[in-house]
């Protein structure tokens, strides 16, 4: 066989392993999903329980082994803005507690899976921690979530519990301070990526 032919064979399976092996990594990456995807903050105060909804979220997962649930990197972001209570006077205390004129984003970045056990059909129990950013201040938490992969759906649930004040947030205060928010919040997500 001609060398140049020869060389020309390998260079085309050489491009055709490339080609396949960068759609086997892209098929294990997966977006958010705003509009299937749900956030909700729930809170207490001195007249009443509260809770107000994200409706604006973006992020990527991506996974090493997609059969075993094992997660490389997940990231969402929520745009400040974008948390809705229905009562316009609650949202504009909740920016304001926010800082959101100078941090326009809340962020979640997985730093690193303690655990992952499978519970068949596609659903894991997963332990990690990660960096939970709000009005700039960066901490590291513990979360534990449920994970469930059907077809190209990907599914995390949980909630967490945290502090307002971790994050230097003063609880909002509303009616000269007559109400008072109180300081722990549960956060709820039900997140979908495809």
């Amino acid at each position: 066989m001609n060398p140049n032919k020869r060389n020309y064979k390998r260079v085309l399976n050489l491009m055709a392993l490339f080609i396949l092996t960068c759609n086997l990594i892209q098929a294990q990456q997966f977006n958010l999903i705003n509009k299937e995807s749900s956030l909700t903050v729930l809170g207490t105060s001195s007249l009443h329980d509260w809770h107000i909804t994200a409706e604006q979220q973006s992020g990527k997962i991506i996974f090493k082994n997609l059969e075993t649930g094992d997660i490389d990197k997940c990231t969402v972001d929520i745009a400040v803005e974008s948390l809705k209570s229905g009562k316009s006077s609650m949202d504009k205390n909740t920016y304001k507690a926010l800082k959101s004129n100078s941090y326009k984003t809340i962020s979640f970045q997985l730093i690193e899976v303690k655990e992952t056990s499978s519970k068949g059909n596609g659903k894991f129990t997963v332990k990690a921690d990660g960096d939970l950013t709000i009005s700039g201040v960066k901490k590291r938490i513990p979360l534990e979530f449920t994970l469930s992969i059907v077809g190209n759906k990907i599914t995390l649930t949980g909630e967490k519990k945290i502090k307002m004040t971790d994050f230097k947030v003063d609880p909002p205060k509303a009616l000269l301070g007559t109400i008072t928010t109180g300081d722990d919040i549960t956060i709820k997500f039900s997140t979908i990526f495809k």
